[in-house]
């Protein structure tokens, strides 16, 4: 089984590693535990009249972005590079499916808990926690010897995203109360950029070494390096405000009490459609690519890569959400989302029609039904239970996505990819157009109010 041997120049920054990244690991964790010790839940009061500069407003959310990023490319790097991983391994399409979209699932566990502690702690703390944490996943995973430790691997490291995407869009969410859609399409753009050059870069990187496992040490090497840099740009002046600063004068008891209430349960069933269409397509896309329609490993990583051009498309997703009636936005966006699946898998096409099918499904996918379900699952509870809100996104939108690599190759095993498509990526959406119908978006924490008299 070959084996990634780094160029001269990585052997001598890997070189001494263990105290790099030894000395370098205990720096973060004391400077996370310092935020923590500085930030238990009286402090964040104080933190809501602290003005904050502009600069540092800017630089904060571009890092918070670039980690997003780098987020985005760890998670793609593997699925173009899946059939090479399949045949060294022996793995089944079914088993590879799951590896595919199996670190979704910790993302799932993660998202329910990591709200929690973002409502209660510091939010930069598990911002640079979970940082470290998927990008040691990533390291750790050319280290596999069988489907089995991978899969632990691959998990690990989505605990880790889950964590971070649930700091992170409480963060942003927060501090952007007013501009919250646009806030998050931002970093839904950071996230497609990275979509766009993970694929990209990763394929390149492992023809460069002659090696699948190049890029994930690459990879896992610039997450440490994030996380290093956030520890010191990154102001908790901006993470840790909390969105009563912007709001305090307004009376939300029009709203439900609960952070569980309809508007979020709906929400929740269209973010787990949302989740197992777009992760179930994003899997096994390359292998549907590289199979049936016979393109090379380039090729495929090319079309994977315009998903993630289209993702740029967040910001204009979620200026619209902050401007027309969220609930509408949505359910065109499932709407779009049904119509390119049958492009896709049913008019098929070349090269040059499936670039432009995938970067549909990036504009509608992670450009307006990601951010837009993520800001609105936040509008629908009290601006107090925020990390909450986040936390159920998260744990909705991938707990569904964990297993949706696995579902589309069992409906290809009985059915063929048409069939598989058609049910998968072209009906599920309606089920959320359906969920949908439910919201009611007068009860958002944002809505306007007639005046009492």
């Amino acid at each position: 089984m070959p084996f990634f041997v780094p160029s001269r120049s990585i052997r001598q920054a890997c070189r001494g590693s263990t105290v790099t990244i030894s000395d370098w690991s205990q720096s973060v964790t004391n400077t996370a535990l310092a935020d923590a010790g500085k930030a238990p839940a009286r402090d964040k009061a104080a933190l809501r009249e602290v003005p904050v500069p502009r600069l540092v407003v800017v630089t904060g959310f571009l890092m918070m972005a670039v980690s997003f990023m780098v987020n985005a490319m760890d998670r793609q790097v593997f699925a173009p590079l899946l059939p090479t991983i399949r045949k060294e391994y022996g793995f089944t399409l079914q088993g590879g499916g799951l590896l595919a979209t199996g670190f979704t699932l910790g993302m799932a566990l993660a998202g329910l808990p990591a709200g929690y502690l973002v409502d209660r702690f510091s939010r930069k703390t598990v911002l640079l926690v979970s940082i470290v944490i998927y990008s040691l996943g990533t390291l750790a995973t050319p280290l596999a010897s069988g489907w089995g430790d991978m899969a632990a691997y691959r998990i690990f490291s989505g605990f880790g995203e889950g964590m971070q995407a649930a700091a992170l869009f409480a963060a942003v969410g927060a501090y952007f109360s007013h501009r919250r859609g646009l806030a998050l399409g931002g970093i839904g753009t950071a996230f497609g950029v990275g979509v766009f050059l993970g694929p990209l870069v990763g394929v390149r990187l492992a023809t460069s070494y002659d090696t699948w496992r190049a890029p994930f040490v690459v990879f896992g090497l610039a997450g440490l390096a994030t996380a290093l840099i956030a520890a010191f740009v990154v102001s908790r002046r901006m993470t840790e405000r909390a969105v009563e600063a912007s709001v305090s004068t307004a009376s939300f008891d029009y709203m439900p009490a609960s952070p569980y209430n309809r508007n979020t349960i709906a929400l929740a069933i269209s973010a787990a459609v949302g989740g197992v269409v777009l992760y179930g397509f994003l899997g096994l896309y390359p292998t549907f690519l590289i199979n049936h329609l016979h393109f090379t490993t380039a090729q495929s990583a090319l079309a994977m890569s315009c998903v993630g051009f289209g993702g740029v498309a967040g910001l204009l997703g979620g200026w619209l959400g902050d401007r027309v009636d969220q609930r509408n936005l949505l359910i065109g966006g499932h709407l779009a989302l049904s119509v390119i699946g049958i492009l896709v898998y049913q008019v098929q096409g070349t090269l040059g029609w499936q670039c432009v099918f995938a970067f549909l499904m990036g504009v509608f996918g992670t450009g307006f039904v990601f951010p837009n379900t993520n800001s609105a699952m936040q509008r629908a509870v009290h601006p107090s239970q925020v990390g909450r809100a986040a936390g159920l996104f998260v744990t909705s939108y991938y707990v569904t996505a964990a297993f949706s690599g696995l579902l589309l190759a069992t409906l290809v095993g009985s059915f063929g990819w048409r069939q598989a498509g058609l049910w998968q990526v072209t009906v599920l959406p309606l089920v959320a157009v359906l969920a949908l119908a439910f919201v009611r978006t007068s009860q958002f924490n944002n809505a306007v109010r007639e005046p009492t008299h």
